[in-house]
């Protein structure tokens, strides 16, 4: 029977089906950090059990971390607590942990990829909605909630309902300016945020296959913003090349890829649901409103409809209907978050603004994904190219993403963000967000205002 890579990977993973009901799956590799787990662990303490199997979890200090002096004390007296239960926590259970200082610490997303710990053909989950980034790699990876991160540490299980299947194909050759976050910005504009509530999403066609690893994961991040459990591509040639080398990948790496090469999805599967895509309908996007799907092409001018939904974000954004957003002056322009926080993203960014001044009127922070990602682009000279621009390259974590930490947006401020979600006060309270790509938030920066990034481009 002709069966698809999620079903592959999925039903090898099952330890007992319940009739008519959920399944148990075996987890591979579970991430944690400092936000979702000391409930979870306080759990465990109360009912005296231990963390079934160590090994395969992993932690790292990322969300409510500060992104400047990370090896003084922590400042804000929530987020020292977290970090603290954390570095406790990981010390009763003998849990590896890449905390602050670490050369390995970062966002969670970003870490699991660089360090070849997500590998095709596993099962990952972790108690953040964007576990999905993991997927990339052809691997099944979700996000669960903080009961559920307590069942994972107790039993290297977890109890799930199997989703549906979906595939999105998007063939064909990318513009000039287009890059994986304008794929995605563009398809949940299509099928909006709950077009893919109750499915695993393959991202396939030779669009998806052209992209590189660090591409593919921004793809993946955002599925969970169409409703989607998750995302997946098949590994292939790029993945392998990827991976090679890296810390954490299996010492019999050929091997392993002899096997990871068996990951597809046959060529008669069905899926429960399918669309199609053209990469040259695909340009760079923009978010006008307070969800994802709220994204149009730079060119195209905010909907004119009587959605009682747009009415509120508008509203929210102070945008009007039928308005264009280019030459929208904006306040702050964020590079970062598990979306965009990679070396891929930072090169795109530092291209575009090489030998120029950022806008007098913004102010903008560049904020790795990693450690590693860090002292990479130290090594390539990327600081220094911001510094240049009156820009400054901070230490990792999620930063501005969401309005956790020490870096929030002001109310009543615009900000174009390479993050995932532009809900209302997701980063920082009254604040706006407009979600594009790394390329468009370079063209903002310099420019001090909403930018056609071609207009800018060789």
């Amino acid at each position: 029977m002709a069966t698809t890579l999620f079903d592959k990977i999925w039903d090898a993973h099952v330890v007992q089906a319940i009739e008519n009901g959920p399944q148990v799956l075996y987890i591979d590799k579970h991430f944690i950090h400092e936000v979702t787990t000391p409930q979870a662990f306080a759990g465990l303490d109360k009912r005296g059990l231990k963390v079934a199997r160590p090994k395969q979890t992993i932690a790292t200090a990322d969300h409510n971390v500060p992104t400047k002096n990370q090896l003084e004390p922590i400042k804000e007296a929530l987020s020292r607590k977290q970090v603290e239960a954390l570095i406790a926590n990981c010390q009763n259970h003998n849990i590896e942990l890449f905390g602050l200082g670490h050369p390995f610490q970062g966002i969670v997303h970003v870490i699991g990829p660089e360090l070849g710990i997500t590998q095709p053909g596993i099962t990952i989950v972790c108690g953040d909605s964007h576990t999905s980034t993991h997927g990339a790699f052809g691997a099944i990876a979700f996000g669960i909630g903080t009961s559920e991160v307590e069942q994972v540490l107790a039993t290297q299980c977890i109890l799930q309902t199997k989703p549906k299947k979906m595939r999105i194909n998007v063939e064909g050759v990318l513009g000039k300016g287009v890059t994986s976050k304008d794929i995605i910005l563009y398809i949940i504009s299509k099928i909006s945020t709950s077009g893919g509530t109750g499915y695993f999403v393959e991202y396939a066609g030779s669009a998806i296959r052209s992209l590189s690893m660090e591409a593919r994961m921004t793809i993946c991040n955002m599925s969970i913003e169409m409703g989607a459990r998750g995302g997946i591509i098949a590994p292939d040639e790029i993945t392998f090349d990827y991976l090679r080398g890296r810390k954490f990948v299996p010492e019999n790496f050929d091997d392993a890829v002899a096997k990871w090469q068996l990951l597809k999805t046959d060529d008669d599967a069905v899926f429960d649901k399918e669309y199609h895509f053209d990469a040259a309908d695909i340009a760079p996007m923009v978010t006008y409103g307070t969800n994802p799907a709220m994204g149009i092409k730079i060119t195209d001018t905010i909907p004119n409809n009587d959605d009682a939904g747009l009415e509120k974000a508008l509203q929210y954004m102070d945008f009007q209907k039928g308005q264009s957003l280019i030459g929208k002056n904006i306040d702050y322009v964020f590079l970062g978050s598990c979306t965009n926080s990679r070396m891929e993203d930072l090169r795109q960014f530092c291209a575009l603004v090489k030998g120029k001044q950022k806008a007098e009127n913004v102010t903008v922070w560049v904020v790795p994904g990693s450690k590693q990602v860090e002292k990479q682009a130290i090594a390539e000279g990327l600081d220094k190219i911001l510094i240049d621009a009156g820009m400054e390259l901070r230490e990792p974590g999620c930063s501005a993403c969401l309005g956790m930490n020490e870096d929030k947006i002001p109310a009543g401020k615009y900000c174009i963000s390479t993050s995932n979600r532009n809900f209302e006060g997701r980063q920082g309270q009254g604040a706006r967000t407009l979600l594009a790509s790394p390329l468009m938030a370079a063209a903002a920066a310099v420019t001090g205002k909403i930018t056609d990034v071609r207009e800018l481009l060789d």
